[in-house]
């Protein structure tokens, strides 16, 4: 298909219209001096400058984390152990004695959840509530029966993750004294 030069002209102008329209407007660059003080108003605007330096012992050097092997349990099986913290496991049968704190060597450490899925047939777990796991409520008579008798080692866990549990805490028991008159 021939094209006539009426309408290669007519493309040109089109496609030259076009491009002056569509063209990025263009502005002077920052100069030095306006960078400075740019920058001196900002500094003089900033608001961490009225902060008061905290009072007491520097947070990050309280509380410093503990050994975490000291801390946790070791459940291993098969080649593959997990960490699992202290007071963690509710039930372990005699029969499975060896399989805690003992890591063969090559063993290959896991997460608790892939562990877990690699061994529910004999790692049992019972969802706790925090106010269990910090040893204000009491675990349920049923649940604690179901937990003694269980052959599987028990596991305790809150949203899926195993967590301590404290031991109960001894709730001090208010006396009530009646004012009563003598007779």
């Amino acid at each position: 298909m021939k094209t006539s030069p009426l309408s290669n002209v007519a493309m040109i102008l089109i496609t030259a219209s076009i491009t002056a329209q569509a063209a990025p407007k263009m502005r002077d660059a920052a100069t030095h001096d306006q960078l400075s003080l740019a920058l001196r108003k900002a500094e003089l605007n900033d608001p961490m400058k009225n902060l008061q330096p905290a009072k007491g012992p520097d947070p990050s050097l309280v509380n410093q984390p503990k050994d975490l092997i000291s801390q946790s349990d070791i459940i291993s099986f098969n080649g593959l152990a997990t960490l699992v913290p202290k007071r963690a496991i509710l039930n372990l049968p005699p029969k499975m004695a060896d399989r805690i704190n003992k890591m063969p060597t090559g063993s290959r450490i896991q997460g608790w959840l892939a562990f877990y899925q690699q061994n529910r047939g004999w790692i049992t777990t019972v969802e706790v509530s925090r106010r269990q796991a910090e040893g204000n409520d009491p675990l349920a008579e049923e649940l604690a029966e179901r937990v003694r008798k269980s052959s599987n080692l028990v596991v305790a866990t809150y949203m899926g993750g195993p967590i301590s549990v404290l031991p109960q805490k001894e709730k001090k028991e208010e006396s009530v004294t009646l004012n009563q008159p003598d007779r």
